[in-house]
């Protein structure tokens, strides 16, 4: 999203929901303001969403999604600043299709199942690595058509041609960057 604003954030909800292969259920939010606002309550009480929000200042409140913010933004983009209409659409581009296959249907990823003190120590016991989409065929309430979709594509894609794919992706954007290091440089140097 450029900026903050709701119409462009519930617009994203929504996007979002209607390309799920199950029902929105809830929305955990962080403190930001285009989270917090009178639109997006509004919205959830409209479509039956559970809304919450963690706490101020308190990061592991959302460490799944702090995770993910890692695994599949940071490692990926890094920390430049992506602020015109053209890095945001080829960004947009890349979740809402080659990436979005990528994270979904080829990479697996562990749950944890439980956690067992011994003594001073946690043991932690993980479920077998599963991708998302092998996941979401055992969930109760998932939309029987879109899984089948899913799993066609999944059939007819090659995730090598995808990975390549990706990589031209990403060295398009980041040679849209707006780096923090140069803009440093060249504002003393103007000086």
């Amino acid at each position: 999203m450029l900026g903050k604003g709701e119409t462009g954030i519930l617009a994203g909800l929504e996007e979002m929901r209607q390309a799920l292969p199950f029902a929105l259920r809830g929305i955990d939010s962080d403190n930001g303001s285009e989270f917090l606002n009178h639109h997006l309550v509004r919205y959830c009480r409209t479509g039956q969403i559970q809304f919450t929000r963690g706490r101020p200042y308190k990061k592991d409140d959302n460490a799944h999604i702090e995770q993910k913010n890692w695994t599949h933004v940071r490692k990926l983009i890094g920390w430049d600043r992506y602020d015109s209409p053209a890095a945001v659409g080829l960004l947009n581009d890349l979740y809402r299709n080659e990436l979005r296959l990528m994270m979904n249907l080829f990479q697996p990823s562990v749950k944890l199942r439980r956690k067992q003190r011994i003594g001073s120590r946690l043991k932690r016991t993980y479920d077998r690595p599963q991708t998302p989409l092998d996941r979401l065929g055992t969930s109760p309430g998932c939309d029987q058509a879109k899984l089948q979709r899913l799993l066609r594509l999944r059939a007819s894609t090659d995730p090598f041609e995808l990975a390549k794919i990706i990589e031209k992706k990403l060295d398009r954007i980041a040679a849209l960057a707006r780096r923090r290091e140069a803009e440093g440089r060249v504002t003393s140097q103007m000086a």
